[in-house]
């Protein structure tokens, strides 16, 4: 099944320090949603993943090609399905899980192997980042990231933004009725009710996540935006920040 968005399980630099690596279609509610990682070259050489994706042998070569894996992130309880295949490969990372993804597992019976909670914690590599736990969902906490260097916000479902050319006429109905198709997606209109009764929580994040003045954000599903990465999430968030 092609994305749109081959070649696949290619490192793509963006910046300095940091690739997209666009994955193959996955399957949610019957729907296919292309897949997308984030890599990042911390100011200590290491590698930081983000959301990452199918692990092949051509890919984890080329991964290893731009230095030692250090840490691994499993950024909500959508994304952390391949975490465990990427631990057991470079066992020597350091494995990060958000909020409701160990439970999320356990429920469906998914193998987890992970070391650190990102809830709480002070890694090493938050000299390297922004970053915060999405709060007010009653259904997803999701992490999201700054990436000072590059002026890089790395998001996963809280945007996203379909194009009308790279999914199945059948789709783009739910697509328009969801908000969500380019190039003016934003957050999906069943996620928005998830925050209902919580909208302060989230106008907060959100307003912390645009006073980092992103230059770019990357998004897991469908177009991301290169450039006006702060006007962007102005645009996406209006409904919330006009309250």
């Amino acid at each position: 099944m092609t994305t749109g968005y081959e070649p696949l399980d290619i490192p793509k630099p963006i910046a300095d320090d940091i690739w997209i690596v666009d994955g193959p279609a996955i399957k949610f509610y019957g729907m296919p949603f292309s897949t997308r990682m984030t890599v990042v070259r911390l100011s200590d050489g290491g590698l930081w993943l983000h959301s990452p994706i199918r692990l092949t042998d051509a890919l984890k070569e080329r991964i290893t090609a731009l230095g030692p894996v250090r840490e691994l992130i499993a950024p909500s309880v959508i994304h952390y399905a391949y975490l465990t295949e990427w631990k057991r490969a470079f066992p020597e990372a350091t494995a990060w899980i958000a909020p409701g993804v160990e439970a999320r597992a356990r429920k469906h019976h998914i193998p987890l192997e992970f070391d650190r909670h990102l809830a709480g914690a002070v890694p090493g590599w938050s000299k390297d980042f922004d970053w915060l736990i999405v709060r007010g969902s009653k259904v997803v906490q999701e992490a999201v990231f700054h990436h000072r260097a590059s002026r890089t916000l790395i998001l996963t479902d809280l945007m996203e933004n379909f194009e009308r050319s790279k999914k199945p006429w059948w789709m783009w109905p739910m697509i328009r009725m969801a908000g969500i198709g380019a190039p003016r997606g934003g957050m999906p209109r069943d996620m928005r009710m998830t925050f209902a009764g919580n909208e302060d929580l989230l106008r907060e994040d959100v307003l912390r996540m645009i006073l980092w003045n992103p230059k770019r954000v990357i998004l897991a599903h469908g177009k991301w935006f290169e450039a006006d990465g702060a006007i962007e999430m102005k645009r996406s968030f209006r409904w919330l920040l006009e309250e």
